[in-house]
């Protein structure tokens, strides 16, 4: 229930700032945090595994599920996923490696580039969301200010970016002002129209990491007018099976995807 509260408030783009709460970050402070943002989502000196379960909600046509298997090497900057389900779709993969993605199709039994900014199977989610975050990098800050998210205590971030290859390029990051763990994004076009919603309830602790638990991602231009009320295309991602031992180097290769399909 707890969370289900927690994302109605992410969904209805609710920040309760208290008028004695709102607080502006120095500069300093600022961009501290958002590089410990940016630390939350990496894992440098180990590899990452996990299964992700992605059910999209389509307005008026229902839900579809995935199943997926995550590799991750983030100190190689690249990654391996492999699609388990349904199976129509058994055997496809995707492999990063520095800036590049390809995509594997065993029908046609060749890979294809793809970008990072394109949608992942059609659903709500970039490819370039399973990757380690820059926002540090790739965006300058444009405004910080301590706020209320629910019962968090946050800051938001209005960023702006200052680099050509990434998906938005206007965002507002809600990070919790504790622990710098992301717990709301909203993605915006350079006009400043909401493109997508992106809430974190519930993280899973590992030592001193984090991994989201549950994440749900709103396509705010994508949607169907039902009952007179507009509903968004939502994909909901949940991550389970967290592993942080090493794998295999075959793994992290094109050949890998291709003898997985089989």
């Amino acid at each position: 229930m707890k969370h289900v509260k927690f994302l109605t408030l992410c969904l209805i783009g609710i920040a309760a700032m208290g008028a004695s709460f709102a607080e502006k970050l120095s500069q300093k402070e600022a961009e501290t945090l958002l590089k410990k943002a940016d630390a939350t989502t990496s894992f440098a000196d180990t590899d990452f595994a996990a299964n992700y379960t992605i059910v999209q909600d389509k307005p008026g046509q229902g839900k579809s599920s995935r199943e997926v298997v995550m590799y991750r090497r983030d100190s190689a900057n690249t990654y391996t996923i492999l699609i388990q389900a349904p199976a129509a779709d058994k055997g496809k993969g995707y492999f990063q490696v520095d800036n590049g993605i390809w995509y594997y199709d065993p029908k046609d039994s060749q890979f294809i580039f793809t970008s990072a900014k394109e949608k992942f199977e059609g659903t709500n989610i970039n490819n370039s969301d399973f990757a380690p975050q820059r926002y540090s990098k790739d965006y300058k800050i444009v405004s910080a200010e301590t706020v209320k998210l629910g019962s968090l205590n946050c800051v938001l971030f209005e960023l702006e970016a200052q680099v050509n290859d990434v998906a938005y390029p206007k965002v507002k990051l809600w990070v919790s002002k504790d622990d710098g763990l992301t717990r709301k994004r909203e993605d915006y076009s350079a006009s400043g129209q909401l493109l997508r919603t992106t809430a974190i309830p519930s993280y899973q602790k590992f030592k001193n990491r984090s991994v989201p638990e549950k994440m749900l991602l709103v396509d705010n231009l994508r949607g169907k007018k039902i009952d007179g009320k507009m509903q968004y295309e939502k994909t909901q991602v949940t991550i389970t099976n967290v592993s942080f031992a090493k794998q295999k180097d075959s793994v992290y290769s094109k050949k890998y995807i291709e003898s997985m399909s089989k």
